[in-house]
């Protein structure tokens, strides 16, 4: 799974979704992780209300299951979630991405939480056999 950071440093989650200048992407999965790409995104992204900044932040992240940031509006997250793109809040601006993906790692290993096994199940792609069961669900009840 591609999983995304802001940072202003590429070594903790310290920037705020909205005025995020640049975005670690990683692809995680359980045998460990890699280093994508780094996004990069100019122009005004003050933490003013202004809502245009958000698009193409959220166009950029199509394709990753997680974002971690230090802070994100709810209208923010609310657009990632409808890309099913899981937004989480860092616990403190110091927290370092390489803990974070050791731990997210460590955790695919284990027992994802509910939100986690929820994320990831959104992220994939849907088939025939998933509607049908869906479908058949929805019979029977």
């Amino acid at each position: 799974m591609k999983v995304a950071f802001t940072t202003r440093d590429s070594e903790t989650i310290n920037a705020h979704f909205g005025s995020a200048q640049r975005v670690d992407v990683y692809e995680v999965d359980t045998a460990g992780y890699a280093f994508l790409e780094t996004l990069e995104f100019g122009g005004n992204l003050k933490e003013d209300g202004n809502e245009d900044k958000l698009e193409p932040k959220v166009k950029a992240l199509d394709g990753c299951t997680l974002v971690y940031v230090s802070a994100i509006g709810g209208s923010a997250a609310a657009r990632l979630i409808r890309k099913n793109i899981t937004p989480v809040k860092a616990q403190t601006e110091a927290d370092d991405i390489q803990d974070v993906l050791t731990r997210l790692v460590e955790t695919l290993n284990g027992s994802p939480p509910p939100w986690l096994r929820k994320a990831l199940q959104k992220s994939q792609p849907r088939n025939f056999e998933d509607d049908f069961d869906t479908i058949e669900e929805e019979v029977l009840v």
